[in-house]
């Protein structure tokens, strides 16, 4: 009986710190411009994809810079 009881402490010791985290992350604005991130990762999808069509261009060998 006693596990039952740490492990019910221990959820809610979790719980509390993750609703501590997204208030904290509110208030300082981490959440202020989620726009950017989609175009970070569409961008660098678009790039990955230009670089795999150069190097199948290429025979698929790497150029030295």
């Amino acid at each position: 009986m006693e596990l039952t009881w740490v492990t019910i402490a221990a959820s809610l010791a979790m719980g509390a710190s993750a609703v501590f985290l997204f208030v904290f992350a509110v208030k300082q604005n981490w959440f202020k411009n989620l726009e950017d991130a989609k175009y970070q990762v569409f961008w660098s999808d678009t790039d990955e994809k230009t670089n795999a069509h150069r190097e199948g261009e290429h025979g698929g060998k790497s150029e030295k810079k």
